[in-house]
């Protein structure tokens, strides 16, 4: 019988996540990109910063999501350390509606609600259109079942216990010593870390506590604890972001950890001011009829004066602690330049698969600037005349050939992750429209490469371009360059402000310059100008110039989604 009960209680437990879970997708999914918009636009001071972390984790019922979203629009650039942590303060409040949300399930038997959204969703799931809403009621339902279960399967638990041994155990706790305290505390902060669900946690506690056998005191204890657990996780997931995302985790943990702080060492004032305020005495019995209604409510609303107290407290030192994470946290000493590494893809990173193509774009940003300072080596190897120097040139622009077919392969393996999951059309389209983005990026690395290696032919042969060739090849790289540098412009801004002209004009001009080249190179060697191999290796890194310039093009039109006339 005894592990009959055990298996409905993981099992109850195990349908509360995939309910929050499921709740917490569908949310994001349906706010999408939007979050993004709302994260850059209403984080100009630390205020509204704050307003927008409790807005949009109020929104998508998980903090551990708008805490994982803002670390990685810090990893991506798009936020501040100061707006992140400001964010972030925030969002510990929005996190307090779970709470309460779990004590509405002690006030009635929520389990009735059940069954008819089970009823509606699957009937929205079936019409396309509304799939995501009901996912959304799916989640909700399952929230809703799993918190019912566990709740009858605690009290069933307790009512069979006529040994009493749960009780027994729970009451070698009840001593007031500090020590017992940091104990339950310690517990609430590795569950949650184990558990990756503060909710989870809290819906124990809450279960635990409504049936008597452990005593409020000890719950609090445990609920302070799940406010350290649940930031640990992002500690976890920053560990490979950039140095700001890595501050902005380390501002998570110690915010709450500042927090609990305080709030130990005036916790019984604390404690009684919240008891007062709901009405809930500390001494009253686990018989009485209210008291499991009293009991999860009181959590619920400490757990909210927690929040709200801690972050009106260090709203106003935002500053200062952000001048203690940078202490702490040190920059990476390396040359990322010459390595190969994703500065703005990290595993696991990213949790909505919407707010994933951010990352994916900013990597993309970040690739064509590489393959663009790739073109400067190019056109500084052509003013090299020294071997040694020139093989140390050429070995640079190989390794970066490598890096720009790793950065391809990356990307598309990031992307072909995302795209497993349930995306909107929109998102469907620009996660094609930015594979084909790093297909031409990574041409064009190609094409560096064998200009570059074009011209180490000359050095066995001991042959060399005239000042002619040298003067077209500047004129050559010169409108190559100028093409590159319009399509970061693009990548890195707004389409809807690009002129798609610009791009169209250059590699006209590219394509009319190499034709006019073509003619005056068979000119050139019917007259001897210079030799019929000078001519070809002249000819072969104009063809690649010009190569260039239609893959460029084609970067511009997959970002804009039309073709270029």
């Amino acid at each position: 019988m005894s592990t009959l009960i055990l298996f409905k209680l993981l099992g109850s437990l195990a349908l509360l996540m995939f309910g929050m879970k499921s709740m917490s997708e569908s949310l994001q999914k349906l706010a999408g990109p939007q979050l993004r918009h709302v994260l850059g636009a209403m984080t100009t001071n630390r205020f509204t910063g704050m307003l927008t972390g409790m807005f949009v984790t109020a929104a998508v019922q998980s903090s551990t999501a708008t805490t994982l979203m803002t670390v990685s629009f810090v990893n991506a650039g798009l936020l501040t350390l100061v707006q992140a942590i400001s964010v972030i303060m925030g969002a510990h409040i929005g996190t307090t509606v779970t709470a309460w949300i779990m004590s509405l399930g002690f006030s009635f038997n929520i389990t009735d609600f059940v069954y008819p959204a089970f009823f509606i969703g699957i009937i929205l799931i079936y019409m396309k259109k509304r799939r995501i809403v009901g996912d959304f009621l799916f989640g909700v339902a399952f929230l809703f079942l799993g918190l019912g279960t566990l709740k009858a399967t605690g009290s069933d638990l307790v009512m069979n216990d006529t040994s009493g041994t749960i009780r027994t155990f729970f009451e070698t706790f009840n001593d007031a010593s500090i020590w017992t305290s940091l104990l339950f505390l310690f517990m609430g902060t590795v569950l949650t870390l184990c558990v990756q669900s503060s909710a989870a946690i809290m819906a124990i506690t809450m279960t635990l506590c409504s049936t008597g056998v452990l005593h409020i005191d000890q719950g609090i204890m445990l609920v302070l604890g799940e406010n350290i657990g649940t930031t640990i996780t992002s500690n976890i997931v920053a560990m490979g972001a950039n140095t700001q995302a890595r501050r902005a985790a380390f501002a998570h943990l110690s915010i709450n950890c500042l927090g609990v702080l305080w709030v130990l060492l005036l916790l019984k004032p604390f404690f009684s001011m919240v008891c007062h305020i709901v009405g809930f005495d500390p001494n009253m019995p686990s018989t009485d009829p209210n008291f499991a209604v009293k009991a999860s409510m009181v959590l619920a609303a400490f757990h909210s004066a927690f929040n709200v107290s801690n972050t009106l407290l260090l709203i106003w030192f935002v500053p200062q602690i952000e001048r203690f994470v940078c202490r702490v946290i040190k920059p990476k000493k390396q040359d990322e330049e010459e390595d190969f590494r994703l500065h703005f893809i990290t595993s696991g990173i990213m949790k909505t698969p919407e707010l994933s193509v951010l990352e994916a774009h900013k990597e993309i940003i970040s690739f064509a600037e590489r393959i663009q300072r790739m073109f400067g080596m190019v056109r500084q190897l052509l003013e090299e005349h020294e071997p040694t120097e020139f093989n140390k040139l050429f070995s640079r622009i190989e390794k970066y050939e490598g890096i720009s077919d790793s950065m391809e392969l990356e990307i598309a393996k990031y992307l072909d992750q995302v795209s497993n999951a349930h995306l909107s059309d929109e998102t469907k389209g620009k996660i094609r429209a930015m594979l084909r983005e790093i297909s031409e990026l990574e041409s064009i690395g190609d094409a560096c490469y064998n200009i570059a290696r074009t011209m180490n032919r000359k050095f066995p042969n001991k042959e060399d371009f005239t000042p002619k060739q040298y003067e077209r090849f500047h004129q050559m790289f010169e409108l190559t360059d100028n093409a590159l540098t319009q399509m970061n412009v693009l990548l890195s801004g707004r389409k809807d402000t690009y002129d798609i002209n610009r791009s169209s004009n250059l590699e006209n001009e590219i394509n009319n310059f190499r034709k006019q080249i073509s003619s005056e190179n068979i000119n050139d060697i019917n007259e001897h100008a210079y030799t019929y191999a000078i001519g070809t290796m002249y000819m072969d890194i104009m063809n690649e110039c010009e190569k260039l310039g239609d893959y460029v093009v084609n970067v511009v039109e997959a970002r804009m989604g039309a073709r270029l006339k």
